[in-house]
């Protein structure tokens, strides 16, 4: 069974992105991996190139953003489709993570299973991971229904297949992959950093998905990122993955956590109580089938 693996980052060192531990923790399950490298100001690539410079199996690949797309943040699908074209179709199985996405190693066996399970059952066409998703600091992580639970992160090198939106999930020639889920968890530190890098992160980022006049009107406002907002949390118990224990021990900043400030609305608690309940969460966005 061959794996390949893809990924891109820009301007990793200004945004705080866990890229080098991102890119490690993809490492011990692929035999190539592409690393496609936009056009960074901040010497992102090289920092990259140079703590990899001892690893065969990353393939770099240049980039330039078209930084003129602003509907939908396409312009990050089309920088996915640039990284899994570059890898190419000899592969049984590829795995995609963005840069701020981090695998754990006690899954690679869940991982490893789940493809040598289903590499000759062509129905499957992907793998669902869950998702961990931290808020404020290494301690937290989101449970209200704006993080979505679980997403394709594993799919065959399909004829078609393409980054979705804003490449949050896939698809193959605009339909959705028909997958099985797995209790393999990607950990996603997006919203772990700084609140002045957070606050900077924020008002780029929304570049790709609003006007400027929207941009300045609306995030452009604060010198800091406020994580005091209306976020439901919850404390996290388990362990981080290895290669997080350096950049979480550099943790720069206090961020708490005031339970009895956050009011969600009687729609919201309706819903949370039916997937108490139930197990299920109620008109979840899906893009996949799952089998």
């Amino acid at each position: 069974m061959r794996v390949g693996g893809f990924t891109f980052v820009r301007n990793a060192l200004r945004y705080d992105y866990p890229v080098c531990e991102s890119i490690a923790s993809l490492l011990p399950l692929v035999d190539t991996l592409v690393v496609l490298l936009g056009n960074s100001e901040d010497g992102t690539s090289d920092m990259l190139s140079k703590h990899f410079a001892h690893e065969p199996r990353i393939c770099w690949v240049d980039s330039v953003w078209d930084d003129t797309l602003r509907e939908g943040g396409r312009v990050l699908a089309i920088e996915t489709d640039k990284a899994y074209h570059a890898l190419g179709t000899e592969f049984d199985w590829v795995i995609y993570l963005q840069a701020d996405e981090v695998l754990h190693q006690s899954d690679y066996h869940l991982l490893r299973n789940a493809m040598e399970h289903h590499l000759r059952n062509p129905l499957v066409e992907g793998l669902l991971l869950q998702y961990k998703h931290f808020y404020g600091s290494y301690d937290y992580v989101g449970t209200n229904r704006r993080w979505y639970r679980r997403e394709i992160r594993i799919m065959r090198p399909l004829p078609g297949l393409h980054a979705w939106r804003d490449a949050q999930g896939f698809r193959c020639d605009g339909r959705k992959l028909q997958v099985k889920a797995t209790t393999a968890r990607v950990f996603h530190y997006g919203w772990v950093k700084n609140p002045l890098r957070q606050q900077d992160k924020q008002v780029n980022f929304n570049r790709l998905w609003h006007s400027e006049d929207y941009v300045q009107e609306h995030i452009a406002v604060r010198e800091t990122y406020d994580y005091e907002g209306n976020e439901q949390l919850d404390t996290f118990t388990g362990s981080h993955p290895a290669v997080m224990e350096g950049r979480i021990s550099r943790q720069d900043w206090t961020f708490l956590y005031r339970p009895r400030t956050v009011k969600p609305t009687r729609h919201e608690k309706l819903l949370g109580l039916w997937e108490q309940i139930t197990g299920r969460r109620l008109f979840e966005y899906r893009n996949y089938t799952e089998l």
